[in-house]
């Protein structure tokens, strides 16, 4: 990336995550446009139950990838070729699940196939109950990952969708933003 381009020009793939802070990726993906880039969505079938597919194509101006089994897109291998056009993967809200896939080299869905089939940076951003973000095993994997070159932005503590309170919120969309662009 040219020094003080930012993400104009850049092509990122977002992957949304079945949380309730799904919710909170449609302004993302309008912030990201906004700063000047191609914006691409995949979805997990979790992440369906929290916000339509329709929602994040009216806002990025492109088909939304939702499974592995499209019979018009996999034809010609559709998630690999998504794959190598990505610049850089972002993953949020990353929830504890795909977290944990994404460590141990699970590719089961389009998600998790698409980080494991890229060359791409990958950027997470966690959201979950602040108890799933604290516990041992989401740690362990949030380290192997990054060992293996993985960025992380956020969580933020604050108040939680259950009424708790604590570590696990998703970072504003304006500071993801800001910080994807400072990379």
């Amino acid at each position: 990336m040219a020094a003080g381009r930012g993400l104009r020009g850049q092509r990122l793939l977002l992957c949304v995550c079945g949380g309730i802070a799904a919710y909170k990726a449609a302004e993302l993906v309008r912030r990201l446009r906004d700063a000047g880039a191609q914006v691409q969505v995949a979805m997990t079938g979790n992440a369906q139950r929290f916000v339509g597919a329709q929602t994040f194509q009216a806002l990025s101006g492109l088909p939304v990838r939702t499974s592995l089994w499209d019979d018009a897109a996999e034809a010609a291998m559709g998630h690999i070729e998504l794959a190598r056009w990505a610049d850089r993967v972002v993953v949020a809200p990353a929830t504890a699940n795909t977290i944990a896939r994404l460590a141990h080299g699970l590719a089961d869905d389009l998600v998790s196939t698409l980080c494991l089939a890229t060359t791409a940076p990958i950027t997470l951003c966690p959201a979950m109950n602040h108890r799933m973000w604290l516990h041992p095993a989401t740690q362990a994997n949030v380290a192997l990952l990054r060992e293996r070159g993985a960025t992380v932005i956020g969580p933020d503590e604050g108040p939680l969708a259950e009424g708790e309170s604590g570590p696990g919120r998703l970072s504003e969309p304006a500071a993801i933003v800001a910080a994807l662009e400072a990379m």
